[in-house]
């Protein structure tokens, strides 16, 4: 479907996502233990200069707890600077990169979208840790 969508509207799509996860931390049903995850993200090779990545736990395969989101810059993601943790186990991530132009007028503060919605799954673990992410050159 993301195809379908001009980018103007993706990045309203990917923002809106971004927000409502936001305001889900205290939704979840876990036991409450939170680990901190920081690390770098890549596309195509190269930091993503600005964007964000979302930290969902895979109810699919019984994961459970409150969701993180967290704004990348230069390359690099840290949930200590959204005072957000992540609960361990599987998860679903989704990451936002944009070029990090911002446009003066306001309407892209982050500039223009490099990819949209890029999803993986990764198994977090149950302590403070650094995880590394690489979107392929081909995502949008």
């Amino acid at each position: 479907m993301d195809r379908f969508l001009c980018p103007r509207a993706r990045l309203m799509v990917s923002v809106g996502l971004f927000c409502l996860v936001a305001i889900l931390p205290g939704c979840g049903q876990g036991d409450g233990v939170q680990y901190q995850v920081s690390g770098t993200v890549t596309y195509g090779g190269q930091p993503v200069p600005a964007g964000q990545i979302l930290f969902a736990p895979d109810t699919s395969k019984g994961n459970s707890g409150p969701a993180a989101a967290v704004g990348i810059v230069d390359g690099k993601y840290d949930t200590r600077n959204a005072n957000r943790g992540t609960v361990g186990g599987p998860h679903v991530v989704t990451i936002t990169g944009f070029d990090g132009k911002a446009d003066p007028s306001g309407e892209l503060p982050q500039g223009q979208l490099l990819f949209s919605s890029y999803r993986m799954e990764v198994d977090l673990p149950t302590e403070t840790a650094t995880q590394d992410f690489a979107v392929p050159a081909n995502a949008q």
